[in-house]
């Protein structure tokens, strides 16, 4: 694809894209493990806790159902300096936040700006990868699963050991922010503007026919998968805290360290199994993962919480990934991007949905509860996945077919833009 007003090399912009791609992940993991320390401020309950995060998630949700495609037509550069730009108006809320309100606020604002971020910043790294690979995927997900790990460690290590725990983080992020509009402005446009932006504010959501079996099969790994990194994202901190007795600020950053870097480390790792391998390996390794998790809390043993969390991440991202290539590849090559759409908003849901009900069931179960029955039902819907794959034997075309789709986003991360990921598949 030619470059329109190409003002930076394109290997240059393509990794500048991936920083700021890490950096907006950065910023979305940041406040997870300051969702402790908010709450013995200003003494809210579980479910508040559980609903700002979903805020987020919903609100980014909503946003990229909307303006998934925009950048399609109104070109990548102006999405991005305009994502960006909000972004950084949401970092100054964190920053001067003074009671729950401003949470979610900064929480709504944050997930309209990565919604509106998904589709340029995906859309790009595919445009600017070099012919024939699939380095903008690759990059996609590992700059997506190591922000959020980096993130939660870094706001973990800053709270911890640093001043004003509640708002250096988001000024140091405010600077980045800042820094990166100008470079953001200079990137090669990859896009004519064709006039029909408006026509691409329409959300559709619709699964064809010829998929549906397949959808349904898979949506109990979809659902498990994500609605797990929901747990972790938004009461993580919490457990490390209240069962296993871990009170430093760290802690709570490394629980999901250990979830999403494991995750960024697999997306390397794996990224040449096959479409069976993933929908086998993936499930076993989660459920293994979140059983072993469940053991932990209740024994309070926080090294095998943290190795099973590992274990886990190690799960992630080959179910989810199997998953979505399998669907991408079965569905017709002109409805791709009605199937990655509909994925993308059960994935969001699961993500945000399910939390709000663990903060809810908190306050009648407790933390190791609803922790318990959150995790079983986690191991169900992945055995149900399993055992659909087992009994199911994928069509060998199909598998050899997917290995060259999709872009698979960490849980709670940028998602590819429809159009993109279809036109990739060809």
């Amino acid at each position: 694809m030619v470059s329109i007003g190409s003002l930076l090399p394109r290997p240059v912009a393509f990794w500048l894209l991936t920083c700021v791609l890490g950096l907006l992940l950065f910023a979305s993991a940041a406040p997870s493990p300051l969702y402790v320390l908010y709450q013995q401020t200003w003494h809210f309950s579980p479910l508040v806790l559980t609903a700002v995060y979903a805020a987020n998630a919903l609100a980014l949700l909503v946003t990229l159902l909307f303006v998934g495609s925009l950048s399609d037509h109104l070109g990548r550069r102006p999405v991005l300096l305009a994502a960006v730009a909000v972004e950084l108006a949401s970092m100054v809320v964190f920053a001067e936040a003074r009671g729950l309100a401003w949470l979610f606020v900064g929480r709504i604002v944050q997930g309209i700006a990565t919604g509106a971020a998904t589709g340029a910043l995906s859309a790009t790294l595919i445009d600017l990868q070099p012919v024939g690979s699939r380095l903008g995927a690759l990059m996609t997900n590992v700059a997506s699963a190591g922000g959020l790990a980096i993130g939660a460690l870094s706001t973990g290590l800053l709270v911890e050991y640093g001043p004003a725990p509640t708002r250096l983080v988001y000024w140091l992020l405010v600077t980045a922010f800042t820094a990166a509009l100008p470079l953001l402005a200079v990137l090669p446009e990859t896009v004519t503007p064709d006039g029909a932006w408006l026509r691409s504010l329409r959300p559709e959501v619709a699964v064809p026919a010829v998929v549906r079996g397949a959808f349904a099969a898979l949506l109990p790994s979809i659902v498990a998968t994500w609605a797990l990194a929901g747990l972790y994202l938004s009461l993580g901190g919490s457990l490390v805290r209240s069962v296993l007795h871990l009170h430093s600020h760290l802690a709570g950053g490394l629980v999901i360290v250990a979830l999403q870097g494991t995750s960024a480390l697999v997306a390397v790792a794996a990224r040449d199994w096959t479409v069976r391998r993933s929908l086998l390996v993936g499930p076993v390794a989660l459920i293994a993962g979140v059983a072993l998790a469940l053991i932990a809390l209740r024994t309070g043993s926080a090294v095998l919480f943290f190795v099973a969390s590992a274990l886990a991440g190690v799960g992630f991202g080959p179910s989810f990934s199997g998953a979505l290539r399998t669907l991408t590849t079965l569905a017709p090559a002109d409805r791709r991007a009605e199937v990655v759409t509909a994925v993308y908003v059960l994935s969001y849901l699961a993500l945000s949905l399910p939390a709000v009900a663990a903060g809810l069931a908190v306050s009648h179960f407790g933390l190791t509860g609803t922790a318990t029955w959150y995790g079983a039902a986690v191991c169900l819907l992945e055995a149900l996945a399993l055992g659909g794959t087992l009994l199911r034997r994928a069509p060998a075309a199909a598998a050899a077919t997917a290995a060259a789709t999709g872009t698979v986003p960490a849980p709670g991360a940028v998602a590819p833009c429809p159009r993109a990921l279809a036109a990739q598949a060809h």
